[in-house]
């Protein structure tokens, strides 16, 4: 079992966010930590402050040494796969080969309660408000699956041309390549039995909201159609590590203690611990003492 932890960079500040990043930094126990990708705040008052995921991500990469770092996850529609991969290539320098590349297929049309978020869909006024389109899931799956290509091309060749249905890249270069080769470590984010396929077919790891979003059930039935998806191609299911993030709860430790335990049980091997903003001073320290190692 290995355990991150994630600060969500809505309703505070850098400095806090920094100084949980630090903490964390010098404690083996956490092995990694992740932002989120949204422009508008999901909860709270609608005027909050909100970081833009990859520029927060960069500046706490400069300033931590052990962690490695991603975001959960980024959203493929926010920006042109070209651009991403110049991003990635560029921060996995700076972090010096730390970084984990967490994507999804971001803004599709879905149904009011979607991924256990209550209420309509918070995409459709965050991508309004930045001049953005939802489109329709199919589409943002064929997207996400020529982004990953194209970001594989830009971590590895010299030079290249790429002509999809939905990108067209003539004479791509990039330069410098990420420190890790071929490439970062690639998670994908997602639910959907066919984003599950996607999973078995490309990522490195999978990544699912756990508990309060999604049930414990919930996630190990996704965890078992990605199974079945690994069987079909002929993949070994060991390959993918199995990801859930967990919000934790300041007040009553041992109930995320009991939802770690089932969460393993379900098959997950890597646990993200969600820390809800303000954070308590020693808050990566708390997290260790009452979950990562009272956990049996």
């Amino acid at each position: 079992m290995r355990f991150g932890l994630k600060t969500t960079p809505m309703h505070v500040s850098y400095d806090e966010i920094l100084r949980v990043w630090q903490e964390a930094d010098g404690l083996p126990q956490i092995e990694d930590a992740w932002l989120w990708d949204h422009l508008l705040p999901l909860a709270g008052p609608a005027d909050g402050p909100v970081h833009e995921g990859w520029t927060l991500l960069t500046a706490l990469a400069a300033q931590t040494e052990r962690l490695r770092l991603g975001l959960l996850v980024s959203s493929n529609r926010l920006r042109h796969p070209a651009m991403l991969g110049k991003i990635t290539s560029t921060l996995d320098v700076v972090s010096r080969g730390r970084l984990v590349v967490g994507l999804g297929a971001g803004g599709t049309h879905q149904p009011a309660g979607a991924g256990g978020i209550p209420g309509e869909n918070p995409a459709i006024a965050e991508y309004a408000a930045y001049g953005l389109t939802l489109v329709p899931p199919a589409e943002g799956l064929g997207r996400l699956a020529e982004s990953i290509e194209i970001l594989k091309l830009m971590w590895t060749r010299d030079r290249f041309d790429f002509d999809g249905r939905y990108y067209t890249l003539t004479g791509t270069r990039n330069e410098p390549k990420p420190v890790q080769r071929p490439g970062p470590p690639l998670l994908i984010g997602g639910w959907g039995t066919r984003m599950l396929r996607l999973v078995a077919e490309h990522a490195d790891a999978w990544n699912i909201p756990g508990p309060p979003h999604n049930s414990v059930e919930f996630v190990a039935e996704r965890n078992r159609v990605l199974d079945r998806h690994c069987a079909e191609i002929g993949r070994d299911p060991r390959e993918i590590e199995r990801s859930v993030q967990l919000i934790v709860s300041y007040d009553d430790p041992a109930s995320s203690r009991e939802l770690v335990r089932r969460l393993a049980d379900a098959g997950m091997d890597h646990i993200v611990l969600s820390l809800r903003p303000p954070y308590p001073p020693g808050a990566a320290r708390w997290l260790v003492d009452e979950i990562t190692t009272a956990v049996p």
